[in-house]
């Protein structure tokens, strides 16, 4: 573990050589232990964005976190030649001590860390161009209380487990998403927990139960019809 200044935050380093980042106040990491890069990349990318053939898409990620998620998803819209507006929202974003500290040049990603610090210094509440296939709007406020612009094509449901943060895994907040999606638009998230299954079912989403990154057996995606 390598310790900042700041009291609640530190840094790890996870099974697949990338970092995540370890919260004391809610006892959980950011990102898998198992691998954080690769936790990332098959909730997010694989069983969600490669799901869409698209060549603009609105994704709206719930807790914007480290940042991984959002440059990775850059990674995506450059290979591919599509355009992204991306959409975050984080109530307490990590300080720059921490992604300064974030050393994801080791996992692969090096010719983007100028995109990821863009998007650290970025304004909240403001429109940023971080390249010319994605525009970044973060939100520095409540999932519960925010205002959700609407039209999302993607949401990324990353907020802490069940366990530690249940107001944002009840039935009002996945309708909230629900009603917040385009027409065949997907949500994908790291949890398969039952009673998460059955709030987006309840919703009307089209629920899928994948299998799910290293160390889980399975996760969540609900479709909207």
């Amino acid at each position: 573990m390598i310790p900042t200044s700041e009291n609640d935050l530190s840094l790890d380093l996870s099974r697949d050589g990338s970092q995540t980042v370890y919260s004391e106040r809610y006892g959980q990491h950011y990102h898998s232990m198992h691998g954080a890069l690769s936790e990332s990349e098959h909730v997010f990318i694989k069983e969600g964005l490669d799901r869409l053939t698209r060549t603009k898409i609105k994704v709206l990620e719930c807790g914007f976190g480290s940042g991984l998620n959002a440059l990775l998803t850059l990674r995506e819209a450059i290979e591919r030649n599509i355009e992204i507006d991306y959409h975050g929202i984080e109530l307490n974003p990590i300080s720059e001590e921490i992604w300064n500290s974030l050393k994801y040049e080791r996992s692969g990603l090096k010719e983007l860390m100028t995109f990821f610090q863009a998007m650290h210094e970025a304004q909240w509440a403001k429109q940023s161009q971080i390249h010319p296939l994605f525009q970044l709007t973060k939100l520095k406020e409540d999932l519960i209380t925010t205002s959700l612009e609407g039209g999302y094509d993607l949401v990324y449901f990353d907020a802490f487990g069940p366990a530690t943060q249940p107001e944002l895994w009840t039935r009002e907040i996945f309708e909230r998403m629900y009603q917040s999606m385009a027409t065949g638009g997907v949500l994908t998230t790291y949890s398969c927990k039952g009673d998460v299954r059955r709030a987006m079912t309840s919703i009307g989403f089209d629920v899928e139960k994948p299998e799910g990154p290293p160390g889980k057996r399975s996760m969540l995606v609900g479709i909207k019809g």
